[in-house]
């Protein structure tokens, strides 16, 4: 298995996502097949050293909804980055990934140091 270190100090995220996406699935190899698992690992180091543009540090909102009335909770991403750098990092790689059955396998080869 490959091992690709991603350095996240001082980037954006949304670009070091959308990076780290393409590394997981193997786009940036002349074999690369849609239909083939690549065995690539991706490490992301210095998260906490990354940066956002814009105000959406504190206006950006992620809701989760519980199936019952009135479960839906909202938390500001200053709050979740504050606890859970890590969480959020995945879910962004996570919604970048195509919508099929190889996302849950994909999103495995993603590692945090």
């Amino acid at each position: 298995m490959t091992k690709v270190e991603v350095n996240a100090d001082n980037q954006t995220l949304g670009r070091l996502a959308s990076r780290v996406a393409i590394l997981l699935r193997g786009k940036d190899k002349p074999s690369y097949k849609p239909d083939k698992l690549p065995d690539v690992q991706v490490v992301v180091k210095n998260l906490a050293q990354a940066k956002f543009t814009g105000n959406k540090f504190s206006d950006k909102t992620y809701y989760r909804y519980s199936g019952y009335h009135s479960g839906i909770r909202a938390r500001k991403l200053s709050e979740l980055w504050a606890t859970r750098p890590n969480y959020v990092f995945r879910a962004m790689v996570y919604r970048m990934l195509p919508k099929n059955k190889t996302r849950d396998k994909v999103i495995k080869n993603l590692k945090f140091e």
